[in-house]
């Protein structure tokens, strides 16, 4: 029996399902909640209290930590159901991975891998009518953790609660989207957390990202804080491109290191291609758009997927990327990762995680 196995969790059934009211035919992203969550409360330096839940409000501190401190980290992780019914989470042992660096460098106790994947998997199992199966949908999961000590003072919390809801979604983006390259505005500085998921720097990508809306576009493309002369990621997704024959991402701490990102990359080597994570410029991915060696740019992420870039901005001027039905790499890396997650080829890496 594995880790994830042993785990001891309280199961409080909901009591009326509101399953019946859901169009899976028309999914809005991020709006309608599965009928449990999974709760695991943090006290005395160890996780205690460990139970699925029927999903609701929860009743927290005016004083509580994190609403004037920000403590508080998420991930993004997708769940699908096979032709056959089997139920499988995409990698999430690299989310889990990921959930505890962010939580380590915020100051916040790490979440167990019996706790993370085992009451995952539990959640999952009891809530497995809710993944949709239909191509392009999938269940996203939310892990979150927040400080819920009640007292003032800037300190790291005494207390966390850790939380799992989960939501049935279609596609984040429904067509290609379009980037601002942002040269005032910063979303992260060498030495910060750009690598950690935490919900300030969604924060501060609030504001920019709207004024780049204003001006007709979909994303922001984020640059380096020091002299915005190098390209960082997107809005809500890691960015790759195809320069010559080389798949590049850009690279470095001040990015979210993101699960779709390495996966593609991986992908990328196996195939044969030449691949590199790197620092890129604005200057060379403009010029490369220009002369044409830029032949293919998209977004990369958990919610994302992979999203087709066609136009960036910058400097007040429009570059326009090549047709997407010409991107051979993409396609043929969106297709295949379709065809693995929905359990319609073998899987050779191990990457499903099977309820």
């Amino acid at each position: 029996m594995s880790a994830t196995d042993q785990i001891s969790i309280r199961v409080e059934p909901t009591k009326e399902s509101r399953l019946s009211q859901v169009d899976f035919n028309n999914l809005k992203f991020g709006q309608i909640m599965s009928d449990h969550m999974l709760v695991a409360e943090y006290n005395d330096g160890e996780w205690t209290d460990i139970s699925i839940q029927p999903y609701g409000d929860i009743a927290v501190s005016p004083s509580m930590s994190a609403l004037h401190y920000g403590q508080a980290i998420f991930e993004g992780i997708k769940g699908y159901k096979f032709e056959n019914g089997t139920v499988s989470i995409f990698r999430p042992d690299k989310n889990w991975e990921r959930f505890n660096k962010s939580a380590s460098r915020l100051q916040m106790p790490e979440v167990p891998e019996d706790i993370f994947l085992g009451g995952l998997k539990k959640l999952l199992d009891i809530d497995r009518n809710w993944i949709p199966s239909k191509e392009g949908t999938a269940l996203y999961i939310r892990p979150f953790m927040f400080a819920t000590e009640a007292a003032l003072g800037v300190h790291p919390s005494i207390s966390y609660k850790f939380i799992i809801i989960t939501c049935p979604v279609g596609a984040y983006y429904s067509k290609p989207i379009s980037l601002k390259v942002e040269t005032h505005y910063t979303r992260a500085a060498e030495g910060g957390v750009g690598f950690s998921k935490n919900a300030g720097n969604y924060a501060l990508s609030l504001y920019p990202t709207q004024l780049a809306n204003d001006e007709g576009y979909d994303q922001i493309m984020w640059t380096d804080s020091a002299g915005h002369k190098y390209i960082e990621e997107a809005g809500t997704a890691n960015l790759i491109f195809r320069i010559g024959d080389t798949i590049i991402t850009p690279h470095g701490d001040t990015i979210l290191h993101g699960v779709t990102r390495r996966t593609i990359m991986e992908l990328a080597e196996k195939w044969g291609y030449k691949t590199e994570q790197r620092k890129v410029s604005v200057e060379e991915l403009i010029e490369g758009i220009k002369n044409g060696t830029v032949t293919e740019a998209f977004a990369a992420g958990t919610a994302a997927t992979i999203t087709h870039i066609d136009r960036i901005g910058f400097h007040g001027q429009d570059y326009t990327l090549p047709p997407v039905e010409g991107r051979e790499f993409s396609l043929k890396v969106l297709d295949y990762l379709n065809q693995l997650r929905y359990g319609k080829i073998e899987d050779p890496f191990g990457w499903n995680f099977i309820v």
